[in-house]
């Protein structure tokens, strides 16, 4: 069984060239890499879905010589996303829920990345578990609170396994994590004051280029109470209320975002220590964001909870919404909000023209990031040095943000929104 680590250089060109010896080194960022094995082998589940297909294609580009495995329960949609990616590509036949075919499919791999959602209402971390047994490297893609907790239940067995596992390692929550860990640590080192209110702002249009599955997670997250923090207290809120007009900058412009139950907000509490945080989410065309509320509204939540019942509302819905995706397009952008106590306000935003692609870059830029060592043994949010190591940061989040329309960081909210800001006496910047 394949078990060694890749080490890739720092920079995304260099991860495009070929290796000239069986074994290189390289510095990134003052930590030190060692190049061991450019084939790794990584299996992707869900791999002929939107999240899944996506994370495999960016892999393929940033670095082709790996191995890809597309998993997925149906063959004919592997062929065909095997045929795209090319010859160090395959497709293996799994099905997560059954365990015998999961550590069939993981007993040659060096990393599986868990894209197989929505997560919602998962009653076990199968996939997980599988890598532990099998002492395969882990990611998964998971945007729902209680799985990500329940992931995080596994660290022991992990850290005696050996093996580094990150959960919510996708764009929203993932590279919003690292981003709010770079905000926090530099106002920490800059700033006279603490950290202490973080907003998470997210926007994407209809869905997103991300189909079914990303309206299936909306639906079964109106179902959820909304749990945020207000100077260290926890407090549960109504799902898609307490609207906030957000400016996310050039390219996007000001959006409606509504509060919904995301697990970066628990996990940005307890690993950066902020006392006030919360998260919000919106989409387009407006109207959509009218149909969240009124859902949320009019069904029970235990209705929003019962995944075969919100995947018949997907079914009934997904045709009109992927009629207006075509006019809506697929933009994402995310805002990272910080203030401190000292009246420091600072901020990071990341635009991008299409979530399908752009959700597959920040998923490969995890993979590249766990491979090259960036994550200790344990299971670990992207947030927590463990998982990403601060010196791994800066690289992470270059690849990620590749193709991004708009990518700033650490910077005072005037300077990035779209919109004029008076300073007096008629003066405006």
């Amino acid at each position: 069984m394949a078990r060694a680590l890749l080490r890739l250089n720092s920079t995304a060109t260099a991860i495009m060239a070929s290796a000239t010896s069986a074994t290189q080194e390289t510095v990134l960022d003052g930590a030190h890499f060692q190049m061991k094995n450019r084939n790794a082998r990584v299996l992707v589940l869900g791999g002929t879905g939107r999240v899944g297909g996506s994370t495999a294609v960016a892999l393929s580009k940033l670095c082709p010589d790996l191995q890809i495995v597309v998993g997925s329960r149906n063959r004919e949609k592997g062929a065909a996303m095997v045929s795209t990616l090319g010859k160090n590509s395959e497709f293996a036949e799994v099905n997560i829920y059954n365990e015998g075919s999961l550590l069939i499919a993981l007993r040659d791999v060096d990393l599986v990345v868990h894209a197989a959602g929505p997560f919602q209402q998962a009653p076990k971390c199968t996939v997980l578990e599988a890598a532990i047994e099998t002492k395969t490297a882990y990611i998964d893609v998971c945007d729902d609170t209680i799985y990500s907790q329940r992931a995080k239940s596994f660290k022991d067995r992990a850290i005696a396994a050996n093996i580094p596992a990150i959960t919510t390692g996708g764009i929203y929550p993932g590279v919003s994590n690292v981003m709010a860990a770079e905000l926090v640590r530099v106002a920490r080192n800059e700033s006279k004051g603490e950290p202490e209110r973080l907003r998470f702002s997210y926007y994407t249009a209809g869905t997103g280029g991300a189909g079914p599955t990303i309206l299936a997670t909306s639906f079964l997250l109106l179902g959820e109470e909304v749990v945020a923090y207000n100077k260290g207290k926890e407090i549960t809120l109504e799902p898609y209320s307490g609207m906030l007009s957000v400016d996310f900058g050039k390219g996007i412009g000001r959006k409606d975002v509504f509060l919904l139950n995301l697990p970066e907000v628990r996990s940005a509490r307890e690993v950066l220590g902020v006392p006030t945080v919360s998260a919000r989410f919106g989409t387009a065309p407006f109207f959509w964001n009218w149909g969240m509320v009124a859902m949320q509204r009019l069904l029970p939540a235990e209705y929003l909870r019962d995944r075969s019942k919100v995947q018949q509302l997907v079914q009934l819905f997904d045709p009109v919404v992927r009629a207006f995706d075509g006019i809506a397009g697929e933009r994402v952008s995310m805002r990272v909000d910080l203030e401190c106590t000292d009246g420091r306000n600072t901020v990071g935003i990341f635009s991008h023209r299409k979530l399908s692609v752009s959700v597959g870059t920040a998923i490969a830029a995890f993979v590249l990031a766990v491979l090259e060592g960036a994550t200790q043994p344990g299971v670990w949010f992207p947030e927590e040095p463990e998982g990403i190591a601060i010196e791994a940061r800066e690289v992470l989040l270059k690849r990620a943000s590749q193709g991004t329309i708009n990518f700033v960081m650490n910077k005072a909210p005037w300077m990035v929104e779209t919109e004029p800001k008076e300073l007096g006496l008629g003066i405006y910047i």
